[in-house]
């Protein structure tokens, strides 16, 4: 990993041992329990010094019992060895603070829209949720809001399209979240118990 611009894999980012950090999205993101407002600054202190000396920015989103961290290599559009070198100092910072990473607590949440006119629909949503068109896709730079991928539902998508009898017409939305394999588990079995299956439909009886 000595080429900067290189674009790493999820693998070779798991492989990289910053076990306080996962790849979700083509980024690496780390929660880190503070406890209080006060040590949570004290780490976003030393992310600053730090990205600041390195020419290499994250985003850091701190509230009073944690704070969460996002690397990514925007000239590349993905992840690079500047993202995991810096993640290392941030997980030294946060260990030094007594700061613990919450592996199992990294979520992102993405919205999803069948649709046969996403080249329409893009502009008007990033209208509406004051962002910008991205790749065909509306995105909040400022990430308030989830990115909007579409999905055409005259096509099929064996990845990533809902079973066929299960499969909704155009102009339905679908909830997509991204976590770990670390909270996989855990969520599916709270969904069934909170009424829901873990695709985000109702779980059918019998």
């Amino acid at each position: 990993m000595t080429d900067e611009k290189q674009k790493l894999t999820a693998a070779q980012v798991l492989e990289a041992g910053i076990d306080d950090w996962r790849p979700i999205l083509g980024r690496i993101k780390a929660r880190f329990r503070t406890g209080d407002f006060a040590t949570g600054l004290a780490l976003v202190d030393k992310i600053g010094e730090a990205a600041e000396a390195a020419g290499h920015h994250p985003d850091v989103s701190l509230t009073y019992p944690e704070v969460l961290v996002t690397l990514s290599s925007h000239d590349v559009g993905g992840i690079t060895s500047r993202d995991v070198d810096l993640a290392r100092r941030i997980s030294g910072f946060a260990a030094d603070l007594g700061a613990e990473a919450d592996v199992a607590g990294l979520t992102q949440l993405e919205l999803g829209l069948d649709t046969t006119r996403s080249e329409q629909n893009a502009p008007f949503y990033a209208a509406l949720f004051g962002g910008e068109v991205k790749d065909g896709e509306p995105v909040d730079p400022s990430g308030q809001v989830p990115t909007v991928w579409w999905q055409d539902p005259t096509e099929e998508d064996p990845e990533y399209a809902l079973p066929s009898s299960r499969s909704s017409s155009a102009g339905t939305w679908t909830c997509g979240c991204r976590t770990t394999r670390a909270s996989v588990a855990s969520r599916r079995c709270s969904t069934p118990a909170a009424g829901w299956s873990a695709t985000g439909l109702p779980p059918r009886s019998g």
